[in-house]
This record gives structure tokens, C-alpha cells and sequence, in this order.
């Protein structure tokens, strides 16, 4: 068999090794270490000096992102329903309540109209949510200023998932940098990688340095073993952030490849009827984390199912897109606000290739196999 050609996989830059030699070479193989401390600076630096805090992953973020926030037990806390479990898993953590909102068509992310119908809603129901957790889905920003509005009207923090959008803008301003807090993930598929971890970054230092105490273990001042608060183990490696320093050196040229990628499956198919990519809004930068298409089986003949498993025969990964959260079995009771939106981009859409080591050859084989498929001819 072929060798196999995944959805996204690892794609490492050449320092990072030199990086982790280092940490081995000083003995700093630990949750502390100078390679953390450079990663974070890395990583703010980037960010437009935004606060930072490197953790063992973006999910281990959106939990801390909760407790600093204030979330308890028996609370509400909206979440995007089209989106990765990691997203509001955390909200369940805490013993609180996921809010589901849907997409707008136009970002697939989270649709401000429903987000304003859902505050009010929950508000007469006398459960005024305690955050609102924003999904960048695939790499798009969602329509940022709605949101931040109807945030700031009702005086709801705003936590900023950025897991699939580091590199990505809105209105020439980096993913990552909008919310009261936001998350970044690098685990082994995202487009840089630490192999696993993540990073809580905020405006407001005091909520990264209380992010750094709990993610390791919330030891207090003491010559000895002193806990006032329940901690965690959270806390990014010294290995695993070197990594990360290679990792930061070729984000922008990652950006640029993952971008590329798109650009080839949007042309190759420009005259198809059939398949539907993602457009960027006015003001949107996307870092084309995965190149997402939906398919019209009435046009092609195909479903995304026909097309996911008929790829798989010859050893090319795909997947299909997020199933929403709200349509999750672990989250049926959960309420929800939806358009059928996000509902219909599962049924109908598909993850293709887009690993930024992808080659000419792994290009030509994927369309090969792809077009060979479809009923029609292109």
C-alpha cells in the first residue's frame, strides 16, 4: 500500500532539536526551565505583547480560563456548539451548564443574532450566563466586533478559543488577542506543535500569573508544602517548550504553506459545481489550519461519507466536520440555540489534507484519487 498521506500531521522546522538538547544538556527536564520562559516571551512577542502562560494543553486553558472567571458550580456558560469537544468539555469540569449557540453561515462560527436571543433568554430564565466561549473554527476568525458587543452590552466575559487559528486575523489584529481570555492549542495536529500543550493568554496579567500558580499545583509561598487552593498539574514541560521555540520560528511560513494548500484545492476545483470551499469575509485572515469543502451528492454523486471512505482505501485521512456539540449524546440536555446551520455543514463537509509537509507528489495523488470518485468528469 502507498504510504499514507494524513490530514495533518507534525511538520517540524530544524531548531527544535538544538532546543531540546539544551534542556538536556542543563538538566532542566521539568515544568520549569528557560525554554518555557523563551516560548512564552516567543509567543507573546507575536501576539502583540499579550500576556502568557504555556500549559500542558488548550483544554487545560479553557479550565482556568472558568475558575479565574469565576464559573461555579449550577452556572451557565454559552460555548459555540460547532466546534471540538476540548472547547466545552471544561465547562463540565466546573459541575456548570454548556449554553449551545450555532453558526452563521458566512464563518461557520458562532452567530452573534442567536448569541444576543440566547443571553436574553437564559437573563428571563434567571440564568445569566457567566462567560461566552468563542470557537475560531478550522482556522476562520468569527465575526468578532458582534460579539464582543453583545459581550460588553450584557457584562459577560468573553473566553477566545484560538486552538485552530494561531496565525489568523481580524481587521489586521492576531486571533488569540480579542478576549478577556484566550486559548491557543499545539497538539501534534495543530499548525505549530509542542507534540501536546497549549497556552492561556490575557491582556490581564493578574489572570496569567493566577493561571501559572493553579497549573502548578497552586503552591503558596512556603519553605514547605502549602496549599489554599486546589491546583493542577498544568504546567507546559521545559522539553515540550523547546519544541515550541523551533515551532515559533517558521509559524508565519506554516501560515503561508497552510494557505497555499487551500489556494491548490480552490483552484484544481474552481469550475466544478459540487464542492463548496469557505471564503474569508471582508476583514477575515484565515490561517487555513484544514482545508474544508462541502459536497452537494445531487451534483457529484458522492456524499462526504462516499468520499472519506473511498480515500481511506488508499491510505489518504480525511474526516468529517465537527459534529455539534448539541447533537452530542454527553450533551443532549444541554440547552441549545440553533439555525440548523452547523447541523447541515457535518452532514455535508469534510476535512481534506492539509499538512504544510505535504509534497507535489502527495498533491497529485489526492486529486487522483479524489476526482476519481465523483460521477462526473472534471
Amino acid at each position: 500500500m502507498s504510504e499514507r498521506i494524513y490530514l495533518s500531521s507534525p511538520h517540524m522546522g530544524g531548531m527544535e532539536l538544538e532546543y531540546i538538547n539544551e534542556a538536556f544538556d542543563t538538566n532542566w527536564i521539568s515544568p520549569v526551565g528557560p525554554n518555557i520562559d523563551h516560548f512564552e516571551q516567543d509567543i507573546s512577542k507575536y501576539m502583540s505583547g499579550i500576556h502568557v502562560a504555556a500549559l500542558s494543553s488548550g483544554t487545560a486553558a479553557i479550565h482556568l480560563a472558568l475558575i479565574i472567571l469565576g464559573v461555579e458550580r449550577g452556572d451557565e456558560v454559552i460555548c459555540s456548539s460547532f466546534t471540538f469537544a476540548g472547547s466545552c468539555n471544561p465547562i463540565a469540569y466546573m459541575g456548570a451548564v454548556p449554553v449551545f449557540v450555532d453558526s452563521e453561515r458566512e464563518t461557520w462560527n458562532m452567530d452573534p443574532e442567536l448569541l444576543k436571543e440566547a443571553i436574553e433568554d437564559r437573563i428571563k430564565k434567571g440564568k445569566k450566563p457567566k462567560a461566552i466561549i468563542v470557537v475560531h473554527l478550522y482556522g476562520m476568525p468569527a465575526k468578532l466586533d458582534e460579539i464582543i458587543q453583545i459581550g460588553k452590552k450584557y457584562e459577560i466575559p468573553l473566553i477566545e478559543d484560538a486552538a485552530e487559528a494561531f496565525g489568523a486575523e481580524y481587521k489586521g489584529r492576531k486571533a488569540g488577542t480579542f478576549g478577556d481570555i484566550s486559548v491557543l492549542s499545539f497538539n501534534g495536529n495543530k499548525i505549530i506543535t509542542t507534540s501536546g500543550g497549549g497556552a492561556f493568554l490575557s491582556a490581564n496579567n493578574t489572570y496569567v500569573e493566577k493561571a501559572k500558580f493553579l497549573s502548578t499545583q497552586a503552591r503558596d509561598h512556603a519553605p514547605h508544602y502549602e496549599h489554599s487552593q486546589i491546583g493542577y498539574n498544568y504546567r507546559m514541560s521545559n522539553i515540550s517548550a523547546g519544541i515550541g521555540r523551533g515551532q515559533m520560528e517558521v509559524l508565519d511560513e506554516r501560515v503561508r504553506q497552510r494557505r497555499s494548500i487551500f489556494k491548490f484545492y480552490e483552484e484544481k476545483f474552481s469550475g466544478l459545481s459540487g464542492i463548496e470551499f469557505l471564503r474569508e469575509p471582508a476583514g477575515h485572515f484565515s490561517n487555513r489550519w484544514l482545508t474544508t469543502a462541502l459536497v452537494d451528492k445531487h451534483l457529484l454523486g458522492v456524499d462526504r461519507e462516499d468520499i472519506r471512505i473511498g480515500l481511506e482505501k488508499y491510505n489518504i485521512e480525511t474526516r468529517p466536520l465537527w459534529k455539534p456539540m448539541h447533537i452530542q449524546p454527553v450533551f443532549k440536555e444541554a440547552p441549545a440555540y440553533t439555525n440548523g446551520t452547523s447541523e447541515e455543514l457535518f452532514n455535508r463537509g469534510i476535512c481534506l489534507p492539509s499538512g504544510s509537509n505535504l509534497t507535489t507528489s502527495d498533491k497529485e495523488r489526492i486529486m487522483n484519487k479524489l476526482t476519481g470518485l465523483f460521477k462526473v468528469t472534471i
